[in-house]
């Protein structure tokens, strides 16, 4: 197959270019190198310097210079994600997540692409109703960021009928660690994930790490989430496009660990693993932080076959560090 994706230089983008190389598959990357980067990119791989938001730049790339689709595939994943940031500016996240995915799929259909899969998120539940959520959970978003998702989605099932464009819908949760082989040089730009924060007051970058309550019900009183490792969600990627284009149907889909880590937890084995003291202080609670989010992924391996295989503790932790480690 040939495959466009669309936020390729990112953080999960460039993993899941690196998953579609490593089974053979032709790949080009389209990205505005905003917060990808171009030590993510791959010698294998074509790249396109482009934005979302320039329609005509875009539909070049879906047709690849010709009049006929170029592409069996777009993966995309070229969307803002900060929950917080979107609140303070959600026109942001409109224009950029919003505009920025109808532009590609109006792309997609006047190049011919008839297979999308779409970077969604557990943000588009909200506040969970019962645990673990799984795909029949109700979906209200309580942040602009999920909102936008949850609106992409529907674009989604609007396109699938009126221009029959097959499309996956990954919703994930805590997306963290690294490529186990070292091969994704660059580091998120400004993160917010504990993962990642935890890892930049390890290497020196921030004075502490930031423990949002310690009080909730919980084994430890702070929160516990549903990490999943980022080479699960890339093979999810390939399971998904593999489905859609095998079953000729569409597809909306949790990929998650199904199992809780807090984050003193979380904490304590980046400590032990990277033998530095990682200074943190308790704060207040986030407004909005449920106790506990885990997810069902038992339509993932029903449907694709799929489960997640590095999502342990130990994996999600040290590939970390190795990727951190090596990069300060």
């Amino acid at each position: 197959m040939n495959i466009l994706i669309v936020g390729g230089a990112g953080y999960i983008g460039s993993h899941v270019a690196r998953e579609f190389l490593d089974q053979g598959q032709r790949v080009t990357v389209f990205d505005n190198l905003s917060s990808g980067l171009r030590e993510n990119l791959f010698p294998e791989a074509a790249f396109i310097h482009g934005d979302i938001l320039d329609y005509s730049a875009l539909l070049r790339a879906a047709r690849g210079g010709g009049a006929g689709p170029a592409f069996d595939a777009v993966i995309h994943l070229a969307a803002f994600k900060a929950a917080g940031e979107s609140m303070v500016e959600p026109e942001k996240y409109s224009v950029n997540n919003i505009s920025g995915t109808i532009n590609i799929l109006n792309a997609a259909s006047e190049a011919g692409i008839r297979y999308l899969v779409f970077s969604s998120s557990a943000a588009v539940y909200g506040e969970p109703a019962y645990l673990p959520v799984d795909e029949k959970h109700p979906a209200r978003p309580e942040n602009y960021y999920g909102f936008t998702k949850r609106e992409i989605e529907r674009f989604l099932e609007w396109y699938e009928k009126l221009r029959g464009i097959r499309f996956a819908s990954l919703r994930y949760f805590n997306a963290a660690g690294y490529d186990a082989r070292g091969r994704i040089a660059g580091l998120e730009q400004n993160p917010a994930n504990l993962i990642p924060v935890i890892m930049e007051a390890a290497c020196g970058i921030r004075e502490e790490v930031g423990i949002f309550g310690n009080d909730y019900d919980t084994p430890d009183g702070t929160g516990l989430r549903d990490y999943i490792h980022v080479s699960d969600l890339a093979r999810g990627h390939a399971a998904a496009l593999d489905y859609i284009r095998r079953e000729d149907r569409s597809l909306v889909v949790n990929l998650g660990s199904e199992t809780g880590l807090s984050v003193l937890e979380i904490l304590e084995t980046a400590r032990r693993i990277s033998g530095k003291p990682i200074p943190a202080r308790i704060m207040d609670r986030r407004p909005g932080d449920p106790a506990k989010l885990t997810a069902s992924s038992a339509l993932a391996r029903e449907l694709l076959g799929w489960t997640a295989r590095e999502s342990d503790r130990e994996t999600l932790i040290k590939t970390t560090w190795d990727a951190y480690r090596k990069a300060k």
